[in-house]
């Protein structure tokens, strides 16, 4: 998944907040928590995506091949795709939807009432 393709996808979902941050990192927010974040963080030239995870996604996605745990966002249950072939674009789309609820679903009552979730 291309960065542009990325942004498209996050920015497709509701009440959602764009910003580039960290270096060039385009970071995406529901209700100011973070959910995504594609950017070249670590070693390597490519793009990275990192998203927030369930408790066992976390775990099983840490067992995959070139999926870790994300910098600084790991103790949060985050992981970061190190490489394209690491996870299909489907798969990814499928995790940042998952991430997006699990983070839309923390924010308080009012706050989802007003953001219309």
């Amino acid at each position: 998944m291309t960065r542009d393709e990325f942004n498209a996808y996050c920015g497709g979902l509701k009440a959602v907040t764009h910003v580039i941050q960290w270096g060039n990192a385009s970071v995406w927010k529901v209700g100011g928590k973070i959910f995504a974040i594609c950017s070249k963080w670590g070693a390597g030239d490519g793009q990275k995506i990192g998203f927030k995870c369930s408790d066992m996604s976390y775990a099983l996605l840490c067992e995959q091949k070139d999926i870790v745990p994300a910098p600084y966002l790991a103790r949060a249950k985050w992981v970061q795709v190190e490489t394209p072939e690491a996870m299909s674009d489907e798969d990814i789309k499928l995790y940042i939807q998952q991430a997006y609820t699990i983070v839309a679903g923390k924010l308080t009552k009012a706050r989802r009432a007003e953001l219309g979730l």
